[in-house]
């Protein structure tokens, strides 16, 4: 299921990685849909690298391009708990093929939402087609968590947020929060 990745390559970056800056809810760029990447190359690693760095910072278990400003159809996820080695996988055109008739609830929560969660109703169990760090195609069934972090960082590639997945009424309460929230930090403008 899982994909194991050489931790040392990935942290052999850590002097080389940047944090980036999170697009938080209302901003529209949450909505886009994400434009597929033509080909793996040292930019894009480097991409990846700093949005790992980006999640681990935040802390968080994925992010998507989308939510550092770049609309690339690219995610990354780490599930490793705390006291456990880092295992920090790359998905590049990640795309479903299949999902389960079976369902699961998971609690989620969001980098782009900050404090809010709501359990959500997903596929138990999917297959992923993607491209990996070194450009080749791979194909991959998940399930558990793995699975439900998929499925949502798979929806923001197509700009959608896991707090569609929950009642109007809720998402509508969680929206106004954060309008509200985002204008409370726009500076003041001066008269005169």
């Amino acid at each position: 299921m899982f994909c194991p990745v050489d931790a040392f390559h990935w942290t052999s970056y850590l002097g080389a990685m940047s944090i980036k800056p999170l697009i938080i809810l209302p901003d529209p760029i949450l909505r886009l849909g994400s434009k597929p990447v033509e080909r793996v190359d040292a930019p894009l690693l480097k991409l990846a690298d700093d949005m790992l760095e980006t999640m681990y910072d935040a802390p968080g278990i994925g992010l998507a391009a989308i939510q550092v400003g770049e609309p690339l159809r690219m995610l990354v996820i780490d599930l490793a708990k705390e006291d456990e080695t880092p295992a920090p996988q790359l998905f590049v055109n990640p795309e479903i093929l299949a999902t389960s008739d079976e369902r699961s609830v998971y609690e989620e929560g969001c980098l782009s939402i900050p404090d809010y969660y709501a359990e959500v109703e997903r596929p138990a169990t999917v297959r992923v087609k993607y491209v990996d760090r070194d450009g080749k195609v791979m194909e991959m069934e998940a399930d558990g968590l793995l699975a439900t972090c998929l499925q949502h960082e798979i929806d923001h590639l197509d700009g959608v947020l896991f707090i569609d997945h929950i009642s109007k009424l809720k998402r509508d309460m969680v929206v106004k929060k954060f309008k509200k929230l985002a204008k409370d930090r726009q500076p003041a403008r001066m008269v005169g």
